[in-house]
């Protein structure tokens, strides 16, 4: 059976954040059977009352078809953003039409929230004593009202096992995005992604609010040079080569770098390679040594510390969990 997504969809929700479960679980295929193009997923929406008009933030209402007894049926519930949540914003309780509908939500089933969709999941106690995020501009509110909650608001989501949260809007994407990886590895999430234009994979510990520098117009910019370095990611790159991708001295291009990605060129050229890494450790039976020269970092040594660094694992045991993830799905 396809693993069963429930969208709760309340009133005035934001139609962009309604619309992302069904854009990326509903896009996955599986990888081993591309020509069957095989559903991973099925997605339904639901209304905590019966089946009828939804109102959104937007200029119209949605019809949607179930009514609350579908999130029994889940094995996954997100809670995307609404603008009125009444007691559940300013109080920090659900109401008891809320409170009934997830009632149905069966024991071990994934919650996932979107932006402040998160208030939800507070308000019903699935986040007491566990770290979530939301919305930044929200975070302060939100760690006053649920002060059992271990709030990061620097954060684009969060992944806690069986509850995950996420920052505002298209960290909603990235968050559905990790959990595709999660289920069913790297290459059906890239799949996903290529599907829905957007960049595959984004750390969920990456800042979610970063003020930069917009570039003055007719500048330059380092584009080039990540388009070169990421073709070429298992070969040696210096830091000279990379500016002169982009026609600039290595003092230039690394602040320009810097304003445009948020991070040094050796940060980002460490987390490619260490993506890079756990493509090759998920998809293909290659040793470490063989992953080390292929993602670029040369030695099993130099892998293993960076691979532990931003993963908290050694290369075997990612490759051994995500693997045995997989096959007892």
């Amino acid at each position: 059976m396809r693993h069963r997504v429930v969208v709760l969809a309340l009133d005035e929700v934001i139609p962009f954040e309604l619309g992302i479960p069904q854009r990326i679980f509903g896009r996955a295929r599986s990888s081993e059977v591309p020509a069957a193009a095989e559903e991973l997923y099925s997605v339904v929406t639901c209304s905590v009352r019966p089946p009828g008009p939804v109102r959104t933030d937007a200029d119209f209402s949605i019809l949607v078809e179930h009514g609350p007894a579908a999130l029994a049926t889940a094995d996954t519930v997100v809670v995307p953003a609404s603008y009125e949540l009444g007691p559940v914003h300013e109080e920090g309780r659900l109401t008891g039409e809320l409170a009934a509908a997830l009632a149905h939500v069966r024991p071990g089933t994934r919650m996932v929230s979107i932006c402040t969709g998160g208030y939800v999941l507070a308000a019903a106690g699935y986040l007491d004593g566990r770290p979530a995020t939301t919305h930044w501009s929200s975070a302060d509110h939100f760690q006053r009202l649920f002060p059992k909650v271990r709030v990061d608001p620097d954060v684009l989501f969060i992944d806690d096992g069986d509850v995950l949260t996420s920052a505002g809007v298209a960290a909603g994407i990235d968050l559905c995005l990790h959990l595709v990886r999660r289920d069913h590895g790297t290459a059906v999430a890239n799949d996903v992604a290529r599907r829905t234009v957007v960049p595959p994979h984004r750390d969920g510990g990456q800042a979610q609010f970063i003020r930069r520098p917009m570039p003055e117009p007719g500048l330059a910019t380092t584009t080039a040079a990540r388009a070169w370095a990421l073709g070429r990611l298992e070969q040696p790159i210096l830091l000279r080569d990379m500016a002169s991708q982009d026609s600039m001295s290595v003092r230039t291009f690394t602040r320009r770098f810097r304003e445009e990605v948020g991070i040094s060129p050796g940060q980002w050229l460490a987390r490619q390679r260490v993506e890079r890494a756990r493509h090759l450790l998920e998809s293909t039976d290659l040793s470490v040594d063989q992953v080390a020269r292929g993602s670029g970092f040369g030695t099993a040594t130099s892998l293993r510390q960076h691979v532990q660094a931003a993963l908290g694992v050694s290369p075997t045991v990612y490759r051994r969990t995500f693997r045995s993830a997989l096959t007892d799905r």
